[in-house]
C-alpha cells in the first residue's frame, strides 16, 4: 500500500485548512501527525478518505486518484474525530451492520476483534450506553476488523485508561509488522515516541516540520 499526496490544498469559509500538502507514504510504517487543535490533522485525514474534496491537488492510493470517481480508497478504514454509530444498536450489531457492506469477514472475526480491543463483555450493550472509552474502542475495532492495508486513527487513545492504551498500542505495532500503513493523529508525545517511524507537524494546515 502506498499513498501519494500532491499539492493538497483546501479552503473552508475562506480559511485555508490544508496548505499545499505533499507526502509519500509507504507500507510497513506508522506515520504520526501532530499539531494543536485546528492545525489540519483531521482535515487531512478526511481528504485522504475522500470525505472532503480538495480545491487543488490529488491523493493517489496505489496509483489511483481517489477523486476521479469520488470513491472511498480501497483497502482502507478510518476512525476520524468522534465515533458515530447507531445509538439503539449494540456494539456488536453496529459492527455486523458495517461488515455486511463488504461481506468479507465472519461473525467470528467481529467477535475476535471486539475481544482484542477489550469490548467483548460489552458487545451486547447499546451504543448509547457506552462510555467515551468504550465508544473509542468500538471505533478502533471498526478500523481493525477487516484488516485493511491502510488504517487511519484520529486521536485513538482519547478516553482510554492506561491498560487499554497499552493494549491498543501493541495491536497497532503488530499491524505495522504485518506490513500495514498506519496514520495516527495525536497530541500525546508518548504515543509518537512509542509508535511512529516518521512524524509530521502541522500548523495552519501546512506541514511545518518533519521528523
Amino acid at each position: 500500500m502506498d499513498v501519494v499526496i500532491k499539492n493538497l490544498t483546501k479552503k473552508l469559509d475562506n480559511n485555508i485548512v490544508l496548505n499545499d500538502i505533499n507526502l509519500n507514504l509507504e507500507s510497513g510504517q506508522i506515520i504520526g501527525f501532530v499539531g494543536r487543535n485546528g492545525s489540519g490533522k483531521s482535515m487531512l485525514f478526511k481528504t485522504i478518505c475522500g470525505f472532503l474534496i480538495p480545491d487543488e491537488g490529488e491523493v493517489l492510493v496505489e496509483g489511483e486518484n481517489i477523486y476521479d470517481n469520488n470513491t472511498f480508497p480501497k483497502n482502507t478504514a478510518a476512525l476520524i474525530e468522534n465515533p458515530n454509530f447507531l445509538s439503539d444498536m449494540s456494539g456488536y450489531e453496529n459492527l455486523k451492520l458495517l461488515a455486511s457492506i463488504k461481506n468479507i469477514i465472519t461473525e467470528e472475526d467481529i467477535i475476535k476483534t471486539l475481544e482484542e480491543v477489550g469490548l467483548l463483555e460489552e458487545k451486547d450493550k447499546l451504543f448509547k450506553k457506552y462510555s467515551l472509552g468504550m465508544k473509542r474502542k468500538l471505533g478502533i475495532a471498526q478500523v481493525l476488523m477487516e484488516n485493511p492495508d491502510l488504517m487511519i486513527f484520529d486521536e485513538p487513545f482519547n478516553g482510554l485508561d492506561e491498560s487499554s492504551v497499552e493494549k491498543i498500542r501493541k495491536i497497532i505495532l503488530n499491524k505495522k509488522k504485518e506490513g500495514k500503513l498506519i496514520l495516527i493523529a495525536t497530541h500525546i508525545k508518548e504515543d509518537i515516541d512509542k509508535l511512529c517511524d516518521h512524524v509530521y507537524v502541522l500548523d495552519g494546515g501546512k506541514i511545518i516540520k518533519s521528523e
